[in-house]
């Protein structure tokens, strides 16, 4: 089969390799769609914390399972699947403490972008899905980004009626603007891309607010919902530590500050400590998802709370990856699926 593999930053490979064996739990799914991800986009651009190359790429996908396993239970060969591409061990510290996000043995399933994925046992057992006849597989691929921001917006105390702003209008952006709007909010999404900001007006955004040339985005945050006090919630999903810190200026006092997005390798974050106290705000990092938000994710997609039809614009080859993530990271589209005949 062919992979792609991540050498170094800005140097991916398609390389052959045998199609790999299920061993005991364990299935190979024919891919059908790997979607293109921002995490992706950073990993190939300036390297990933978690990982180091040369690695298996890719992470998001969805196909029809080839083989299984022995001990293999309520799956067959020929079934279509939504996977995930993790799944936590629940014996450590952290799950038995109900943190699994923060599981000290975490299992990811890496190398989507690939005719053939293994997937491990634990996650056929936790996090892998029958997809109903009317899912595509391309909304099926979004199945690890959506958990992603589920579990971010569980983390979010947002009332009926509060104003809460999204910074970053990408993919994982999208869907807190989309969640946050069925939570009742009033949503302004900020990014530097009209494209993008036109797509928050189709997740139901009230507003969006297009942050090039302003030189104080707190107080064009402020004066786009017409108040002085500030966002009752802030959501930052760039992974930009500028954004990051004007992120803290846009809530109001007693607000709430959410960072998902994440930033490169050492980066240090400035607080100003006398905002931070006697504004008496809550800054919160989420990291990842858990299997409850992936079970709750599968059950929106289900719904057609999302679907691919928003997110996904254009197709590619695997030999064309390197064009279809540079396309991704220029703003010009949300997402890019790789596709495999």
């Amino acid at each position: 089969m062919h992979a792609a593999v991540l050498y170094d930053q800005q140097d991916i490979r398609i390389v052959e390799r045998p199609i790999p064996e299920p061993g005991e739990g364990e299935v190979v799914i024919k891919n059908v769609v790997s979607t293109t991800c921002g995490t992706d986009v950073k990993n190939y651009k300036r390297g990933y914390p978690l990982l180091k190359p040369p690695h298996p790429f890719g992470h998001e996908f969805s196909g029809v399972i080839a083989a299984t396993g022995l001990g293999v239970e309520g799956f067959h060969e020929g079934d279509r699947v939504a996977v995930h591409n993790s799944a936590p061990c629940g014996r450590c510290y952290w799950c038995k403490h109900g943190q699994t996000s923060m599981c000290e043995n975490l299992l990811f399933n890496r190398g989507s972008y690939a005719e053939y994925v293994k997937v491990p046992q634990r996650i056929v057992q936790l996090n892998m899905f029958h997809m109903p006849d009317e899912m595509t597989h391309k909304t099926a691929s979004l199945l690890e980004p959506f958990s992603c921001a589920v579990y971010g917006i569980q983390n979010c105390p947002i009332c009926l009626g509060d104003l809460v702003v999204i910074n970053g209008a990408g993919p994982i952006g999208l869907m807190f603007a989309r969640l946050a709007v069925l939570e009742g909010a009033q949503v302004l999404v900020t990014d530097l891309a009209e494209g993008r900001l036109k797509a928050a007006k189709a997740m139901g955004a009230w507003g969006t607010l297009n942050l090039t040339d302003i030189e104080d985005p707190a107080a064009a945050v402020r004066e786009s919902f017409g108040c002085s006090r500030g966002a009752d919630v802030v959501i930052e999903c760039t992974g930009n530590l500028t954004v990051w810190e004007q992120s803290l200026r846009m809530a109001r006092k007693g607000g709430f500050v959410l960072l998902f997005g994440g930033t490169k390798p050492g980066s240090i974050l400035s607080v100003d400590a006398t905002l931070l106290h006697y504004s008496q705000l809550t800054i919160k990092g989420v990291f990842h998802t858990t299997p409850l938000s992936v079970s709750q994710a599968f059950r929106l997609l289900e719904m057609g709370v999302i679907n691919d039809k928003d997110f996904v614009q254009h197709e590619y080859p695997l030999a064309e990856l390197e064009k279809a993530l540079l396309e991704h990271a220029s703003g010009s589209v949300i997402k890019n699926a790789i596709v495999y005949d």
